[in-house]
């Protein structure tokens, strides 16, 4: 198989580059380089460039925003986006909702919805999980019961990633008690600001409100909200599902900051040099790097054969990019709070001061915050442990 980009891929690689380095502000991309928090005005801003130059939704169907890009013009797009520190287009519009309503939803959903997605106009949620259905989604018990030209929704979801940023959640509920767990579920949307919605923050490891918990007490919701067929909404999760795991090795991310470490190694003073005078340091960032081309390596495998025409089922070795691409992104991290050293120990997350080194070095704050939050990354997406049970049967026929 040969994975060289052709001199078209090059030339599509050139101009997604220098777009992202001249049309997403510079302060946007620091944040993203450091590991801090953006607003959602920064978020907003970013997508709101990219969906101007037709670049927020380009796996869409075309005639919703997408473009007509093979899977190798996919996997460079974001692989640049990542690279160049720019957000990726908000992942519960563009990745999960958009797909799921582009394929199952009805035309005067489509239009309603759609447009505003890719633009940001609206901000989406995702209420899946709940106290004691995570892993084992289908035992989910938030209810839906049908009551003339609405659904009264009861329940409670949990790990609401930004909801409290939503304008609109899209919801796995129960809407046929007796059914098997899987056969009873539907989908259904739900405007924010309807009565009986609460939503209450989570406040994670690193100090930060990233994610909540969502309760719904009686909430009226328009039967039109629902999504597809009544009792489907299992197999538009699985469809969405996939859909989220696209990508989330996230290769550019982690040499975007592996880049950085070696830069900033030189600057961090160590005894009579830098940090990377250290050989031992310089050897696992090394290692890293190494690891990193490999993975490289077998997703653009994964990529080509998903451009293949007998390809249509995913390919199971996406489980191997995910568990490695999580672990590399964590291990950047690790380097990164190694190279800050005990200046990481300040938190300013948490309402402490800065603690940097002399000279400046103000980078050191965000260490131990971004090294905290990057734990998730082998646990959302499918656990890595799930991933390792379906390499077990999709690779190796255990």
């Amino acid at each position: 198989m040969d994975l060289r980009f052709t001199a078209e891929e090059i030339a599509f690689r050139d101009e997604v580059r220098s777009f992202c380095r001249e049309k997403i502000p510079a302060e946007i991309r620091r944040k993203v380089s450091e590991g801090r928090g953006l607003g959602k005005d920064d978020v907003v801003t970013a997508q709101r460039i990219l969906n101007a130059r037709g670049w927020a939704v380009p796996h869409w169907p075309k005639e919703w925003g997408g473009q007509d890009w093979t899977p190798i013009q996919r996997y460079i797009y974001t692989e640049e986006l990542l690279q160049a520190a720019v957000p990726l287009p908000q992942q519960f519009n563009c990745y999960m909702f958009g797909p799921v309503l582009a394929t199952f939803g009805n035309q005067a959903q489509k239009e309603c919805f759609l447009a505003r997605a890719a633009n940001l106009d609206d901000w989406w949620c995702q209420g899946f999980s709940e106290p004691g259905a995570g892993s084992d989604l289908a035992s989910l018990k938030t209810k839906a019961v049908r009551d003339g030209d609405h659904y009264v929704v009861d329940g409670q979801k949990t790990w609401t990633t930004l909801g409290q940023h939503a304008d609109w959640i899209f919801c796995l509920v129960r809407t046929d008690m007796e059914a098997k767990k899987q056969r009873g579920i539907s989908f259904l949307v739900m405007d924010m600001t309807t009565p009986g919605i609460t939503v209450r923050p989570i406040i994670t490891l690193e100090g930060r409100h990233e994610v909540n918990e969502v309760f719904f007490d009686s909430v009226r919701v328009p039967v039109e909200n629902l999504v597809g067929e009544e009792n489907k909404g299992w197999d538009y999760a699985k469809f969405l599902l996939a859909n989220e795991r696209t990508g989330i090795a996230r290769i550019g991310l982690t040499k975007e900051r592996i880049q950085r470490i070696k830069r900033l190694a030189r600057e961090m003073p160590s005894g009579a040099g830098s940090m990377w005078d250290d050989g031992d340091f310089r050897g696992r960032v090394a290692e890293v790097e190494i690891e990193l081309k490999a993975l490289e390596i077998t997703q653009m495998r994964v990529a080509a054969k998903q451009g293949r025409a007998d390809s249509v089922q995913p390919d199971p070795a996406s489980s191997l990019l995910k568990i490695r691409g999580s672990q590399l992104q964590q291990a950047a991290t690790e380097l990164l709070v190694e190279l800050a050293g005990p200046f990481s120990l300040a938190a300013p997350a948490r309402g402490g001061g800065g603690n940097n080194p002399p000279g400046g070095f103000d980078w050191v704050d965000a260490a131990a915050p971004s090294y905290f939050n990057n734990r998730k990354v082998s646990i959302y997406g499918g656990s890595n442990e799930i991933q390792h049970n379906v390499i077990a049967k999709g690779i190796l026929g255990l």
